[in-house]
């Protein structure tokens, strides 16, 4: 009889902790560094309206000198489209558009110069520019569920020094505590986990959004 009540009991531990895991992998992927004076904050890509619009906040407020822009990269899609004479605007002019539309001034926004196909390819690009610049702090704004793999890269390709701080777009719809509850979040969390183990083996599997 003892016997079964430890199994039992051992049972619901397992599956309460199976539950309490399954519904924190979404809000363990999102952090909000506190904001500190920076040399620029950057517009990682995708989410281009939300990312944008929370990058011009940002250094309207002055914690920024510059807003930088990650260029991207070439897809088959467009290789395809160039082919046929069709030129497809590369994203960041979107962005270029929404900061300029919000009131940064054009001189303070620059797109990081070569091609950026991933996260772990964007964060050694603002590394980069960051070390030509000589500035000691950069803010990345990203989405929220993209957060804690940004700066998990940014400390393990970049260090800790210059600083990163990791800011998400406030108006993002991404729902941490109930991402199971819709498909785009469910492939958002998918996507991070996905991502964070591939980087932890090694980069084994290569892609464009990763």
């Amino acid at each position: 009889m003892l016997k079964r009540v430890i199994a039992v009991a051992s049972l619901a531990v397992v599956i309460a902790l199976a539950v309490f895991l399954f519904r924190s992998a979404g809000t363990w992927l999102v952090i909000d560094d506190p904001l500190q004076p920076a040399q620029a904050t950057v517009v990682l890509g995708g989410e281009v309206a939300f990312r944008s619009m929370e990058a011009a906040a940002i250094y309207k407020k002055g914690f920024a000198k510059e807003v930088w822009l990650t260029p991207g990269g070439v897809s088959l899609e467009d290789i395809a489209l160039a082919q046929l004479g069709i030129e497809r605007p590369r994203e960041y002019t979107y962005s270029q558009q929404v900061l300029e539309r919000l009131e940064v001034p054009p001189e303070a926004i620059h797109v990081l110069p070569g091609a950026t196909s991933n996260t772990a390819e964007e964060v050694r690009a603002i590394a980069r520019q960051l070390a030509e610049a000589g500035g000691e702090r950069v803010i990345i704004v990203t989405s929220k569920y993209h957060t804690r793999r940004v700066k998990i890269l940014w400390n393990s390709l970049v260090g800790t020094r210059p600083e990163l701080v990791v800011r998400y777009a406030p108006d993002d719809d991404f729902d941490a505590t109930r991402w199971y509850r819709t498909s785009a979040d469910m492939r958002a969390v998918w996507r991070e986990w996905f991502g964070l183990l591939n980087f932890w083996a090694g980069f084994p599997v290569s892609s464009e959004r990763w």
